[in-house]
Order: C-alpha cells, then sequence, then structure tokens
C-alpha cells in the first residue's frame, strides 16, 4: 500500500491535498485527498499554502466521488471558493506519521536513481503524483526522454530510499513510440480529428 502525498521542496512541506471545483453557491469545494485515510485530512489542523504563509482551516462537510467535499474558514461564497481551484494544500512533515513498511511520501520518491531490473541506470525521478487514476512517478530518462511510470509494486518492485535508488520492471509499450502528432497543413480531416477517409 502507498501513501500517494507529494511534496513541497520548501521548510519540509508535504503536500497532503489538492483544491478542485466549487460545488454549490455557498463557498463549497471539492478536495482530492493524498492521505492515506482521506477522511483524515481535516483532522492534521490548519493547512498552508506552499510558501508556508497563507493558512486553510478546512472542515469536512461530505464526500462528492472519489473526493472530499470542505467548507474552507472565511470563503463564503462561490466566487472565492472558485478562486482557490488548483490550489495545493501542504502541512509540515513532521505532523505526519511516519511511513510503515511499502509505504513512501511522494517526496521521498523524488530525486531517487531508477535502474532496470538488470541493475543498468535508466534515470531519475523528478516528481510523484496521484490525479485520481493511481499514483505515478515522473522519470526523466538517460535515453527516452521522460516517461511516465505507474507506481506499483509490479513495476516498481523495490524502492531503497535510504540508498537513493529504485527499480523499475518496465511495463509492456512504456517506451514504445506513440502515433505522430498532426503537422501544421496536414490535412486533420472534417472535424479536426487528424483521420484519413
Amino acid at each position: 500500500m502507498v501513501d500517494p502525498t507529494a511534496q513541497s521542496s520548501k521548510d519540509e512541506l508535504i503536500c497532503v491535498g489538492l483544491v478542485g471545483s466549487a460545488r454549490g453557491l455557498k463557498g463549497e469545494l471539492r478536495v482530492k485527498s493524498f492521505t492515506a485515510d482521506a477522511s483524515a485530512l481535516a483532522s492534521y489542523g490548519p493547512l498552508k499554502d506552499e510558501t508556508g504563509k497563507k493558512v486553510f482551516e478546512l472542515k469536512v462537510t461530505g464526500k462528492h466521488k472519489e473526493q472530499l467535499v470542505v467548507r474552507i474558514k472565511g470563503i463564503n461564497d462561490r466566487t472565492a471558493a472558485e478562486a482557490l481551484n488548483g490550489q495545493k494544500l501542504y502541512i509540515e512533515r513532521k505532523l505526519l506519521p511516519k511511513p510503515q513498511e511499502d509505504e513512501f511520501y511522494f517526496s521521498d520518491l523524488q530525486g531517487l536513481d531508477a535502474e532496470l531490473l538488470d541493475g543498468t541506470p535508466f534515470g531519475r525521478v523528478i516528481e510523484a503524483n496521484d490525479f485520481g487514476g493511481g499514483p505515478f512517478i515522473e522519470v526523466k530518462t538517460i535515453n527516452h526522454g521522460t516517461v511516465l511510470v505507474p507506481f506499483t509494486k509490479a513495476a516498481v518492485p523495490l524502492v531503497d530510499v535510504a540508498a537513493g535508488r529504485l527499480v523499475i520492471d518496465l511495463p509492456l509499450g512504456l517506451l514504445e513510440p506513440g502515433d505522430p502528432e498532426p503537422q501544421d497543413g496536414q490535412d486533420e480531416g472534417p472535424d479536426g480529428g487528424g483521420y484519413d477517409d
């Protein structure tokens, strides 16, 4: 099991949530929680922005699909709520529990060297995230540009934070090229979809 949290490089702040769209007219917001127990997001106390200066006091009022519905102190209408769309919510690392075995804060993965199963250097982890489709790591590879690797036990069978490395078992097709993008001036078909007759 993975605790999908992300990080800010500033003052050991860990990203525990991401504000989504407004809900209703009275300032409620949808929030994606990155904590292992999503409903615990508001129990950590006031959350901060990435600078650590702006504070957000949350009260969970419900759930909507995979997201929490919250009220944030001082946000009382839809306009104010919409202004927070995309705001990341952080907490000081020291306030979070120590990860269990096979759990990792995404901040611990950033900067790790990535190797293949046979020990071949593959690249370096530049970011880890979960936007709702499951956790993944973004790896800047030595020979293949930047690739997204699912952060699963099958695709990443070994993570050794102390040694500064992780091992990737490349999923089938991960490095295969996709269809080329249409070039300017090419016929993209009647709907602009790029299909031929």
